[in-house]
This record gives C-alpha cells, sequence and structure tokens, in this order.
C-alpha cells in the first residue's frame, strides 16, 4: 500500500539544459511511470518542434510554452515508488526567470539532486542553486554528473567536474563525506535506474537507488510544540475548533495550551479536549500531523489564522523587530530602507518594514562584501533587520528552523525569501 511508504520530497535542480527534466522523464519511464507509446507520442511532438531527444523532458514540461522554448518554468510533481519511500519528484526551473518557482519548490524538499552537465561544468545558477538549497534548508544533496556519453564517459572528466563541485559545496557549508556524485546519461538511461556497462569504473549508486541512501527526514517532535492555525471553525454543540499542521513537537488531549500572538497581541490560555485528524480522535498529534483541535476557554474571536498554538512553558516570544538572511529574487527596481512588502511565514501574513540593510555578502562564497549597502537588487544575499507591522511569531534559525523560513511577496510575486537569524521580542 502507497501510504505505508513514508512520502519523501526530492527536488531536482540546476543550471538550465543540464538535463534535469529528461533525468527525472527517464527514471520515471525505465520505472514504468508511463508507457512505450506515451514515449513514442512524446517523440512525435519532440520531433515536431525541432526538439529531437526532448522526448523524456516533456513528461514533466507539460505546459505548451515549454515544449516550444525546452526551458522548465512551473514546478511539476510526480509520484515514483521506490524500496522504501513514495517519492514525490519536483522538476524545479533552471532558467533564471524562474528561480521564485524554484524556491517555493525548495521550501517543500527534503533532499536535492543536483543535475550538473559534465561538459560546462559549475555555472553561476549552479552556484545560486546551491545557495538557495542552503538558504531553504535542504540538508541533504547528490549530483548527477549527465550528459556523459557527450565525453565518451571518460572518467577523467568527471573528476574535474567532481573536484570542482566539491569546492562550491564545502563553500556552501555542505559535509562532502555524505555527497554521491554519479555519472550518468539520462538521454541514453546510462546509470538511472540500472548500473551502466560503460560506467564501470563507478562503483557507486544509481540515480534511483540514491533515492533510498537519503535518510528520512526527521520527525520534529523532540523541539517544542508549534502549531500554525491555518482555519479556526465554529462547531454547533463543540465549540471553536482550529485546524492546522502541527510543524514541531507533540500534543495531547489535557494539554495546557498558549495560543500567540492571538487577538490580544499577549496570547490566550486554554486547554485541548481533543485532538483529530480525519475525523478520528487521536491519542496524541505530532509535527507533520493535519489536525484539527477542540479547545476549552479559548473563542472564535480570539484567535486567527496565523496564530500559533504552544505549550505555555516553551512558548516562543511575540516578536518586535528580527534579522534574518534573504536573498532577492524578483523585485522591479531595488529594495532600501522603508520599504513595506508582506511576509509570509508559517500560515501569517504580515505587512513588514525594512528598518536596516546590515550588510551583503556574496552569493557564491558567503562572504561580505559591503557593510549597510544603500538598496539591494535581484541576486543580492544579505543580512536584513525587519519590523512586523503586527505581532508576529516568527523563530532564529538555531531555536526551530521550521519557524524561521519566510518569503517577502508583493505585487503578486515572490520577492525575496529567507529565514530568521535573530530577534528583539516585543517588551
Amino acid at each position: 500500500m502507497a501510504g505505508e511508504k513514508p512520502n519523501f520530497n526530492v527536488i531536482f535542480v540546476g543550471h538550465v539544459d543540464h538535463g534535469k527534466s529528461t533525468a527525472v522523464g527517464r527514471m520515471l519511464f525505465e520505472n514504468g511511470n508511463f508507457s512505450e507509446q506515451e514515449l513514442n507520442k512524446m517523440k512525435e511532438i519532440a520531433e515536431k518542434l525541432g526538439k529531437k531527444g526532448f522526448e523524456f523532458a516533456y513528461v514533466m514540461d507539460h505546459l505548451k510554452e515549454e515544449r516550444e522554448r525546452g526551458v522548465t518554468i512551473d514546478l511539476a510533481y510526480k509520484k515514483l515508488m521506490t524500496k522504501k519511500y513514495q517519492v514525490t519528484i519536483i522538476d524545479a526551473p533552471g532558467h533564471r526567470d524562474f528561480v521564485k518557482n524554484m524556491i517555493t519548490g525548495t521550501s517543500q524538499a527534503d533532499a536535492a539532486i543536483l543535475v550538473v552537465d559534465v561538459k560546462s561544468g559549475v555555472m553561476a545558477q549552479t552556484k545560486e542553486h546551491l545557495w538557495l538549497c542552503r538558504t531553504m534548508g535542504v540538508d541533504q544533496i547528490a549530483v548527477l554528473v549527465n550528459k556523459m556519453d557527450t565525453i565518451d564517459y571518460a572518467q577523467d572528466k568527471y573528476n574535474k567536474v567532481k573536484e570542482d563541485l566539491g569546492n562550491l559545496l564545502k563553500q556552501t557549508g555542505y559535509k562532502l563525506d555524505k555527497i554521491n556524485f554519479i555519472p550518468a546519461s539520462a538521454q541514453f538511461g546510462e546509470n538511472v535506474t540500472k548500473k551502466s556497462e560503460k560506467l564501470k569504473w563507478f562503483n557507486g549508486p544509481t540515480l534511483l537507488e540514491q533515492f533510498d541512501i537519503f535518510e528520512p527526514p526527521k520527525k520534529p517532535t523532540d523541539l517544542p510544540l508549534r502549531m500554525p492555525i491555518e482555519n479556526v471553525y465554529s462547531i454547533t454543540g463543540v465549540g471553536t475548533v482550529p485546524v492546522g499542521k502541527i510543524t514541531t513537537g507533540i500534543m495531547k488531549p489535557g494539554d495546557k495550551i498558549l495560543v500567540l500572538p492571538a487577538r490580544s497581541g499577549k496570547g490566550v490560555t486554554g486547554e485541548v479536549k481533543t485532538v483529530e485528524m480525519h475525523h478520528e480522535a487521536l491519542k496524541q498529534g505530532e509535527a507533520g500531523d493535519n489536525v484539527g483541535i477542540n479547545m476549552r476557554g479559548v473563542g472564535k474571536q480570539d484567535i486567527a489564522r496565523g496564530d500559533v498554538i504552544c505549550h505555555p512553558d516553551t512558548a516562543p516570544k511575540v516578536i518586535d523587530e528580527f534579522t534574518a538572511q534573504i536573498v532577492v529574487i524578483n523585485h522591479p527596481t531595488v529594495i532600501a530602507v522603508g520599504y513595506q512588502p508582506v511576509l509570509h511565514v508559517h500560515t501569517a501574513q504580515i505587512p513588514v518594514q525594512f528598518t536596516e540593510l546590515v550588510r551583503q555578502m556574496d552569493p557564491k562564497t558567503g562572504q561580505v562584501i559591503k557593510e549597510k549597502p544603500d538598496y539591494l537588487k535581484n541576486g543580492d544575499v544579505a543580512i536584513v533587520k525587519l519590523k512586523p507591522v503586527k505581532p508576529l511569531i516568527i523563530e532564529t534559525q538555531k531555536e526551530n528552523p521550521h519557524m524561521a523560513r519566510f518569503a517577502i511577496r508583493d505585487m503578486g510575486q515572490t520577492v525575496a525569501a529567507g529565514a530568521c537569524i535573530d530577534k528583539v521580542a516585543k517588551a
């Protein structure tokens, strides 16, 4: 049964045209996710559009515009069964304009596969994608050194790319002893789901085997209880029922709880009567569960979406101002002090003001380029200070990474993404 295998989200990232979609398409085909007939149909479309060899990519790139341009624009999701997991594959755009979609994908990923063309090696976007993976908290990564057929499966060229990438991964803060560099030709299916005769010198895993090498995401049940509220219902005969996903920790019937910041800004206390999932009462709800809770002592008018349920003795502080590391993704001009977009963190959406641009960093090395820059533009990575307009619950990356990551949006698009690294509590 599908339900018995844990779900595992893997995002494919990398520079445009390095073969991400082809790798995913080939793997799904060899794994029996679509038929020879469907593949032939895609071959025909590819040849008609003058894109011979793109048929596997079309499995993922189903938008007409993507087929014609040969570029992945949106996020595509596909399911794949391995021995250990039910894998959800997220194929992220490599093209510059589409980085914002990639960020949405990375924030949901448990692991990343970085696809690199062995001939081109490390490109500007390869670096950017690695930093984004790091910023968005993707800790596990593997590298697919693709298009080995173009260099006649030569080991020395693979070694060179492996060395360059190794240096880059180290700079970004990844540990090399855990990372596999898998040589492959997605186009010809070498080392995708089956060991390749042409790569006898490589004794590591195939791409498919790599999925089961990744460690299952830990359920952060050891962290304090945090349940951001998605919605609040008032049910006749039952009372106030907030629903949402328990982000970290454990919740049991009988628990005393505190909802922050709540309508008052100072929180409201209550008690859990029941925890339910899919209309069944649970002995306890834990990190990862989407639940509804029936509470004593809390009225519908007291709480709203964006509030966070926690235990009173391990409650976070309501924030007055916080410091964050951000990457600017998509702003029409520049960001300066005084800019006021909307912060999206867990289920809260609150206007924030940029009160200080502390320092700007090199996105490729993480080194400081400039203290107190006048403005930030697309592609810049920086430490900034933000002041929410209303009371807010956000935690630092160190305290609780699951409550630290956020996106900044304005005019219907994601302007920046980042994580909280320091904060000032309300007096």
